[in-house]
């Protein structure tokens, strides 16, 4: 692949802005926000997808002109950024794989104590002062059905099992230390935790409906820290009013911000966790200085990592 002497970087922006560092003065960096992006994409040898939350790019990327040789994402997933003329493509898409696994674990773990020793009560009697005694769950011995067997889910089903937790993991193809999903069923319908990990593709969208929630058990909780769509929505708020399961928690929604006027809001027994799973002190400063990493590894020539498959639509070997 010929690398220009000096060449151009394109920003799909967002404040704050990505800290460039080491390639300051090496690089031509041009920033759009999304209505530029379509009239820039010509111009641009690497695409940095800093505003991961916009579908700018499925949008713009069909249109005429040249496109960069390499598109990388500052998120986990790509499906905001994947369409089919993307996909087709020779450009070659990483995403930030690394940065966000032990952060989205920690955070599944504080779910998992918080609802089992009811924390969220405790809060709430503190605020009206009121002396409520409780018996909460016991978490050790308890089993979780991790969904999605990538690095995320991989963390996540670590961290529970240091919790005393027995963690099974599905993922894509049945492996040693990883279900099928043939088993899926089976495992959800014995967990106590049912946590959504897995990347949003055609065959995971809305994977968890009115029969998946049928299938668990009353005194299950769901925690999703995917990606939205894994979810029917409606499927889940009738599943909480008719006690199917026990409760919820999701940290991304088909629409967010979630909107004021949801009814997910008010759903019983759901907590709203808004996006943050992975966000802890100075992870855009660890997104800047990967994608550094990278582009100095592709400036040398040397093989990118964190290369995603786009017909699956992950980082495959995992």
């Amino acid at each position: 692949m010929h690398i220009p002497t000096r060449p151009t970087l394109l920003v799909l922006d967002t404040d704050p802005p990505p800290r460039l560092g080491r390639l300051t003065g090496r690089v031509r960096v041009l920033r759009t926000d999304a209505a530029g992006l379509a009239g820039r994409l010509p111009e641009a040898d690497v695409l940095l997808v800093w505003d991961f939350a916009s579908t700018a790019v499925r949008a713009a990327w069909p249109g005429d002109g040249p496109r960069p040789v390499w598109v990388h994402t500052a998120s986990a997933g790509v499906d905001h950024l994947l369409c089919p003329e993307l996909a087709a493509s020779e450009t070659v898409v990483t995403n930030a794989r690394g940065v966000f696994e032990q952060p989205v674990a920690e955070y599944v773990a504080a779910l998992v104590l918080a609802v089992a020793k009811d924390l969220p009560g405790t809060v709430e009697f503190q605020r009206r002062r009121e002396w409520r005694h409780r018996e909460t769950r016991r978490v050790a011995g308890t089993r979780a059905c991790v969904v999605g067997s990538g690095p995320i889910g991989r963390a996540i089903a670590r961290t529970l099992k240091a919790l005393g937790v027995t963690p099974a993991l599905v993922g894509r193809v049945p492996r040693t230390g990883v279900h099928g999903p043939a088993d899926l069923d089976r495992l959800i319908a014995r967990a106590d935790w049912v946590i959504a990990a897995a990347p949003l593709t055609e065959k995971t969208y809305r994977m968890f409906d009115t029969r998946r929630f049928g299938v668990m058990q009353p005194s299950a909780m769901f925690v999703n820290v995917g990606r939205g769509d894994l979810v029917d929505e409606d499927a889940l708020a009738g599943a909480l009013r008719d006690r199917w399961i026990a409760g919820a928690v999701l940290d991304v929604f088909a629409a967010e911000p979630l909107p004021a006027d949801s009814p997910l809001w008010h759903a019983p027994g759901l907590l709203v966790s808004p996006h943050m799973a992975g966000d802890t002190v100075g992870w855009r400063d660890e997104l800047g200085t990967q994608f550094v990493e990278l582009y100095e590894r592709w400036a040398a020539g040397r093989p990118l990592v964190n290369v995603v498959d786009k017909k699956r639509g992950y980082v495959p070997g995992h």
